[in-house]
């Protein structure tokens, strides 16, 4: 009896043994996956950023390559601070959501912040301005903003533009996508079109003459990167990054490349503020 209760007791100590060196094992495997992913990423190094694939010069498909201001100004701030960046588009409506529910790590598309959105997810510093464009068909008589009671004035559903209309009560009608706002116009099937004025301008251009800008307006607010509520050390992360590339000159060639000659307000700062805008002559 003796020898199977040392039996019994050894046995415990050797079960309590392993579990604390197993214990052990899963701290230690915590603390690794901590150090290979400190943002706590869907993929350890890379960021699955939802972006759209229709909307030049902001965000597009180039080649089958995603390209645009926005997304060549993340991979440059992802560069700063060790990472990739893979894109993966999307509809303009659902991003926020799919942002915060962790499909995406960050919602990358010239995204206007404002008071609504913040519910949803949060932002990081503004890295670009906007302006409203308004489009219209070929041989409207429509000139400006005030003249859109009344009319069939199209917007893609959950922008900022969206908001805009819907606060001037001109029950506008929502599409999914910048091509179904394109194609209402030139069917004749909308009267105006209330776009981000970079998006505007470029679609008239390539609409062979069948679509002309307006007019324009600015923006009250500045677009910036979207990440889920309450992930703050992504969201400094890339703060720290754009600080990086405004400082190096990267902001400012990348604005001269996307957006010739588009003035820049004299009193919009990008990033934290607190850095030097180069000229795009000396980034150069």
């Amino acid at each position: 009896m003796r020898f199977r209760t040392v039996l019994t007791r050894a046995a415990a100590v050797g079960a309590a043994a392993l579990l604390a060196v197993t214990a052990l094992t899963a701290c230690g495997s915590d603390d690794t996956d901590a150090a290979d992913n400190p943002y706590g990423l869907l993929q350890p190094g890379v960021i699955r950023a939802g972006t759209l694939t229709d909307a030049p010069p902001n965000v597009f498909l180039s080649d089958g390559k995603f390209t645009g201001f926005d997304n060549e100004l993340l991979r440059a701030v992802a560069d700063k601070i060790g990472l990739k960046v893979e894109f993966v588009g999307t509809d303009f409506s659902g991003l926020l959501a799919q942002v915060n529910s962790g499909k995406f790590d960050v919602g990358s598309s010239s995204i206007t912040i404002t008071e609504a959105r913040k519910k949803t997810v949060d932002f990081g510093n503004g890295y670009d301005f906007g302006y409203f464009g308004l489009d219209v068909p070929a041989g409207s008589s429509i000139t400006g903003f005030d003249q859109l009671a009344g009319k069939r004035v199209v917007v893609v559903q959950g922008t900022v533009q969206d908001d805009y209309a819907t606060k001037q009560n001109l029950d506008p009608v929502r599409v999914p996508d910048y091509n179904s706002a394109i194609n209402q116009l030139k069917a004749g099937t909308a009267d105006a079109w209330i776009a981000p004025a970079e998006i505007g301008d470029k679609s008239a251009a390539d609409s062979n003459g069948k679509i002309k800008v307006a007019a324009k307006q600015l923006s009250p607010t500045p677009t910036a990167y979207a990440v889920a509520k309450g992930d703050d050390k992504l969201r400094e992360a890339l703060n720290k990054g754009l600080d990086e590339v405004i400082a190096d000159g990267t902001w400012s060639r990348l604005q001269a490349e996307y957006y010739p000659g588009r003035p820049i307000p004299a009193d919009f700062k990008p990033g934290s503020g607190s850095v030097a805008v180069p000229s795009p002559s000396a980034a150069s």
